[in-house]
């Protein structure tokens, strides 16, 4: 991948999209940054020469479209987009919540499609591109008390799956990222055990890493993945009730 290209980041004002926007620009990218709280998302900029702030939220996809667009026109064709955004709403481990469930997805995969719609229709004219999308391992099945958040993280992983068969055909690198538990806002105030507890620059380094690589998935810390995979191989009868006895030990042992 040539350096000077143009990377988009979404849910870049804080955390991994944060850590992966400063790292793409140390390589030598010119970075667009996206994410609804423009404060945030300037003062990012202002840490790089080569990170541009362009705010939105991912949830309005007139807007994202719009955002596409004028990065293009003013740094250049996108050659990397890292769709990074998502939310987690800590009132879904109380229980069934319509409204969180709906809002999760809203954000976690309309925000996706809203970023995807622009960005495929403009890299596949071009004939290249690369975009990567955190998931998460959370994904993989079921975890209590994550139930919008992970339903809307195994929705990412399927979509990532039937989109790279489809375009690499037509000349685009699509990946999925699944990291495991990350130092972000979205887990400084849990209040459950979260093992393998990594920095968001050093899930960075993974992460840029891997978008140079030829492999589909970003999967990390790989112990954790390897786990989580793994289970995937017990029937239901054995599955359910281990993911629930670690869910509860997760709690009973702060």
């Amino acid at each position: 991948m040539k350096r000077k290209d143009v990377a988009f980041v979404t849910g870049g004002s804080s955390g991994i999209g944060r850590a992966v926007a400063l790292r793409l620009a140390g390589q030598g990218f010119t970075v667009a940054v996206s994410a609804r709280r423009a404060a945030e998302l300037d003062a990012v900029a202002a840490e790089h020469g080569g990170i541009v702030s362009f705010p939105g939220d991912v949830a309005d996809g007139k807007r994202m479209a719009e955002i596409v667009t004028a990065v293009e026109a003013a740094l250049g064709p996108i050659t990397l987009a890292f769709l990074n955004h998502g939310v987690y709403f800590p009132a879904e481990r109380q229980g069934f919540d319509a409204e969180v469930v709906w809002r999760t997805f809203e954000v976690n995969v309309g925000g996706v499609i809203n970023c995807l719609a622009p960005l495929l229709a403009a890299m596949e004219a071009r004939g290249g591109g690369q975009i990567a999308i955190t998931a998460s391992l959370a994904g993989y099945g079921g975890v209590p008390g994550s139930m919008a958040y992970g339903a809307s993280k195994a929705a990412l992983i399927y979509m990532a799956e039937v989109l790279r068969m489809t375009y690499e055909p037509r000349g685009l690198k699509i990946q999925i990222v699944n990291p495991g538990f990350v130092e972000t806002p979205m887990t400084d105030h849990a209040n459950f055990d979260m093992p393998f507890l990594m920095s968001a620059q050093k899930a960075a380094a993974i992460i840029c890493d891997g978008f140079d690589k030829r492999g589909f998935e970003i999967a990390f810390p790989r112990r954790l993945a390897l786990l989580f995979k793994a289970a995937r191989l017990l029937p239901y009868p054995l599955l359910l009730p281990l993911m629930r006895r670690l869910a509860r030990r997760a709690r009973t042992d702060l």
